[in-house]
């Protein structure tokens, strides 16, 4: 049996609460890259309130929050007067990014993006690090893939344009 057999047949179709080295490495270097932009408010795992919304129709087995892997805002939150923090914002991002980890279905997070765009998100990325591409959608149906042998992956919605090899760096460290 192939190590493509045994992901492919043993994906989670909802959240995957275990992570991998590639999986956090990848969530970190994203958000270390991006938050390098002064305009941008980076924030990862931030619990969303979906609560006023109806979105059953994307089978996500989630009623008051979701949670994208990286958040970005080009005007930040605010927290109330009477509030130390915020434990679920109701204002989405402009950007939600997505990583796949090992043992996630594609088709759950292509169903959570499509979600994103339905709560007003303008841009959503979906990233797959053990296959070094980072698709970019502008639309909830339609995303540009571009690969860790691009120079760059370009968000033309957020005036992005990430150094993709920083973020899939493991594709090019020589083995010791």
């Amino acid at each position: 049996m192939s190590d493509t057999y045994q992901v492919e047949n043993n994906a989670i179709d909802g959240e995957d609460e275990m992570g991998s080295w590639y999986h956090s490495s990848t969530q970190t270097k994203l958000a270390s890259l991006l938050d390098r932009e002064e305009s941008f408010f980076v924030v990862t795992e931030l619990s969303l309130d979906i609560s006023p919304y109806d979105l059953s129709e994307y089978r996500l087995d989630a009623k008051n929050e979701i949670k994208p892997d990286v958040c970005v805002y080009l005007k930040r939150p605010i927290i109330p007067d009477k509030e130390t923090d915020l434990v679920t914002v109701s204002q989405m991002p402009d950007l939600a990014i997505e990583v796949l980890s090992p043992r996630q279905s594609i088709s759950y997070l292509t169903r959570k993006i499509k979600a994103y765009f339905e709560l007003g998100v303008r841009s959503a990325w979906l990233v797959n690090p053990e296959q070094g591409i980072i698709s970019i959608y502008s639309t909830p149906n339609r995303g540009k893939p571009f690969s860790y042998k691009d120079v760059e992956a370009i968000d033309e919605i957020m005036n992005i344009r990430l150094p993709i090899q920083k973020v899939f760096y493991w594709f090019f460290e020589e083995v010791q």
